[in-house]
């Protein structure tokens, strides 16, 4: 296990290389080019496929981004909250090798932070460091209502500039991008980070995540809700709501009722599945899933094959 000031200075080293490859590469376009590789697929209509690790060592890093995955989730809401530690991560992420291939910034998998506050409690400082380190999504756990919803749309998007077609919801993210535009390497960060698809330009993905009977009960006002690109369901959590089994059908009924409002607003769901149920899964419309939870370092042997399942029932091999 590397300690902090070794684990630092390798994210360093790994940066020091990704600049060197950006002088030798072509011309970087990255205006020109998403950076947020999980909404460029998401915009070409294919589903997208990730998981969630509680493992932050760089050597996860380094092997979730050269996987097959299109996001990883730096689950932060049942593991101790490090922003230091997050951001190391996600510097670990960046593969150089990638980068010079393809001439622009583009991270292979896109690192989305779950927080650990519910939407109820509006720690807006949480969203903000998280998208200040590099973040190019984030996940809000427990949302139940439009407010919560759009709190956590407003804690992710900064005011907008005189004359912008997106002002509304107001943003109040304050400045400081100097962190997060040294990973996204670009200049002008401020023009990119915005939540999609409300900006079509922004590269941010807030994930709103559905846990609950008042979720459920709620969920076309989350879902209509300007600047969420995503709504994800927790399978776990929604049945304890109920007081039920996961597998009763008043569950799945609150789960076939929040994937009918994101087809009815054309917003993106997500589920947790497996090797078992991912085909069926996407067959119903799910095409933001994970196909693992808080597993081992990397991707373990059943998450590698529910990936591929998904994979090829996406017509992705």
């Amino acid at each position: 296990m590397l300690s902090r000031p070794l684990g630092v200075r390798a994210a360093l080293l790994t940066f020091g290389a990704v600049l060197a490859a950006q002088t030798t590469a072509a011309p970087l376009v990255a205006q020109e080019r998403r950076l947020n590789r999980t909404i460029e697929t998401l915009e070409s209509g294919k589903p997208v496929f990730g998981l969630a690790t509680g493992d932050f060592s760089l050597i996860n890093a380094r092997s979730l981004a050269t996987s097959q995955l299109d996001f990883v989730i730096i689950d932060m809401e049942h593991n101790p909250l490090d922003f230091e530690t997050m951001q190391r991560f996600i510097m670990g992420m960046v593969n150089a090798r990638s980068i010079a291939a393809k001439g622009f910034p583009q991270m292979d998998v896109t690192p989305i932070v779950r927080l650990p506050a519910n939407g109820r409690e509006q720690v807006q400082f949480m969203a903000k460091q998280a998208l200040d380190v590099g973040a190019f999504g984030v996940m809000f756990p427990m949302v139940e209502t439009r407010a919560e919803a759009l709190n956590a749309v407003t804690s992710m998007r900064y005011p907008q500039r005189r004359g912008d077609p997106q002002t509304e919801p107001v943003g109040i993210r304050g400045s400081s991008p100097g962190n997060a535009a040294w990973i996204w390497g670009v200049q002008d960060y401020s023009a990119r980070a915005d939540t999609w698809p409300l900006d079509p330009r922004g590269e941010l993905l807030a994930v709103i995540q559905i846990e609950t009977v008042k979720g459920v009960e709620n969920a076309e006002e989350i879902v209509s809700t300007p600047g969420v690109g995503a709504l994800f369901i927790g399978p776990a959590d929604l049945s304890l709501s109920y007081g039920l089994p996961g597998n009763s059908p008043e569950v799945e009924a609150g789960i076939a009722k929040v994937l009918a409002a994101c087809k009815k607003y054309n917003v993106r769901c997500g589920l947790t599945t497996s090797a078992n149920n991912v085909a069926q899964r996407m067959q119903q419309g799910f095409d933001f899933v994970t196909i693992s939870w808080g597993g081992d370092a990397g991707i373990s042997g059943a998450a590698e094959n529910a990936l591929n399942v998904a994979r090829q029932a996406a017509g992705r091999n």
